[in-house]
C-alpha cells in the first residue's frame, strides 16, 4: 500500500501525494526542472546534492532505469556519477511499467536501492507556479503515519562540493601528448568522457588541491552544487592560475563558469529559481547565434561586476543572465550551461574541441 506524503513548503504551503521510493522524511532545497526527459542523468548529477526535485514532465518512470555498468576507466556508462545526488524527486505521475532496449528496472527500485525518497500524485504544474513566484524555497516531505519525525533543512552555506568531490587524484589517458588539470568540483561524468574522446590525459583532482604545482597543458573547472562562496579555496588557486607568467588555456563550466569569474574579481548572486531544463535559450555575445542548452544552476555571474579585461562571453535569452565569460586577450573562458548536455541538446559540445585546439 502506498503511504500518503506531504510536501511542506517554509512558507506554510502543502501538497499532498504518495510514496514511490524510499520512505524516510527528508528536506532540501525544492527546486523544479523542465526537462522531458534524462531523469537517470539528472538524479545522479552532483550538481543536485541537498535538493528535492520537482520534475514538471508529468510523466516519469515510463522508460525505467538503465544498468548501473561501469567503463573500463571507473567510469559510470550510462549516468553522470556512481550514486543518486537528489535527496528525493517529485514527480506528477509515476510509471510503474517501463518499456526500453535499455531498461533493466524500474525507477522506484533504484530509488528504493539508494534510500531515496520519491513521491508522485503532487500537482507538480502549480508546485512550479509556486517556486517561480516565491523563488526556491527549503521544504520538507513528511510521512503523514509519522508526524513526530520531522527532518531538518540545510542548503544555504553548506559545503556540498567539499561532499561530492574525488578525494584523491585520478588520472584518465595517461600518457597523451596533452594534459588536462580537471579540478572536480562535482564533475558529471560526461565531461570527463568529451576530454577523454578528445585524446588528451585527464589529471582529476579534488576542489581544495593546489594544482599548481603540477605539469600540465590546460585548466578545466567542472561543475558543482551550491553556493561558490564555499569554494574560496579553489578560488585562490584558480587566482595563482590566472597570475601565473606562463599562460594556459583555460575553460569552465556551471560552477567553472562562476569560480573562474569569482577568480578574475566578478561578483556572483543566486537567481530567484534558476535554470534547470534543457532548453535554454543563450546567445553568443557579438552574434545573432543563439543555442538551445542543457542547464542546472541556481546561482549567476553579476556581468556587470566583471573586470575591464573580461566580458561576458554568451547572455540567457530568457532572462538576460550572464550564460559565460571570456578573457579579451587570454585563451581563458567559460559556459554557465553544459555544452557536455547529458542528457540535453548537444549543440555546444564544440567548446570541448575550441578548447583542446588551444592546448
Amino acid at each position: 500500500m502506498n503511504r500518503k506524503v506531504t510536501l511542506r513548503l517554509e512558507d506554510g504551503t502543502e501538497f499532498h501525494g504518495t510514496s514511490f521510493g524510499y520512505e524516510k522524511p527528508v528536506a532540501g532545497e525544492v527546486v523544479f526542472n523542465t526537462a522531458m526527459m534524462g531523469y537517470p542523468e539528472s538524479l545522479t548529477d552532483p550538481s543536485y546534492a541537498g535538493q528535492l526535485m520537482t520534475l514538471t514532465f508529468p510523466l516519469v518512470g515510463n522508460y525505467g532505469v538503465p544498468p548501473f555498468t561501469f567503463e573500463e576507466n571507473g567510469l559510470p556508462t550510462f549516468m553522470e556519477s556512481e550514486k543518486i545526488h537528489v535527496r528525493a524527486i517529485i514527480v506528477s505521475d509515476y510509471s510503474r511499467e517501463f518499456s526500453h532496449w535499455n531498461g533493466v528496472e524500474t525507477l522506484a527500485d533504484w530509488l528504493k536501492r539508494e534510500k531515496v525518497p520519491g513521491i508522485t500524485g503532487i500537482d507538480t504544474r502549480q508546485l512550479t507556479k509556486v517556486l517561480r513566484e516565491h523563488g526556491v524555497m527549503m521544504g520538507k516531505i513528511l510521512f503523514d503515519d509519522m508526524p513526530d519525525e520531522v527532518p531538518e533543512a540545510d542548503y544555504a552555506g553548506v559545503n556540498f562540493v567539499d561532499q561530492v568531490s574525488c578525494r584523491e587524484v585520478i588520472k584518465y589517458n595517461e600518457g597523451a601528448d596533452k594534459k588536462v588539470v580537471l579540478v572536480d568540483c562535482g564533475v558529471k561524468a560526461n565531461i570527463l568522457r568529451c576530454l577523454i574522446r578528445r585524446g588528451v590525459e585527464v589529471i582529476r583532482v579534488p576542489w581544495n588541491y593546489d594544482f599548481n604545482e603540477l605539469e600540465f597543458d590546460g585548466l578545466f573547472l567542472a561543475n558543482g552544487p551550491g553556493d561558490p562562496e564555499t569554494c574560496e579555496v579553489t578560488v585562490q588557486n584558480i587566482r595563482r592560475f590566472l597570475a601565473n607568467p606562463v599562460v594556459r588555456p583555460c575553460m569552465g563550466i556551471c560552477m567553472g563558469n562562476q569560480l573562474l569569474s569569482k577568480a578574475a574579481g566578478a561578483r556572483i548572486y543566486k537567481l530567484k529559481y534558476g535554470h534547470r531544463s534543457h532548453n535554454q535559450p543563450v546567445r553568443k555575445v557579438g552574434t545573432e547565434t543563439c543555442f538551445i542548452t542543457s542547464q542546472n544552476h541556481g546561482y549567476a555571474v553579476d556581468s556587470s561586476s566583471l573586470p575591464a579585461d573580461w566580458e561576458p562571453m554568451f547572455v540567457n535569452m530568457n532572462d538576460g543572465s550572464n550564460e559565460g565569460v571570456r578573457h579579451k586577450k587570454n585563451p581563458w573562458f567559460s559556459a554557465q550551461f553544459h555544452p557536455e548536455a547529458c542528457s540535453g541538446p548537444v549543440d555546444t559540445e564544440f567548446m570541448f574541441d575550441d578548447f583542446v585546439k588551444l592546448l
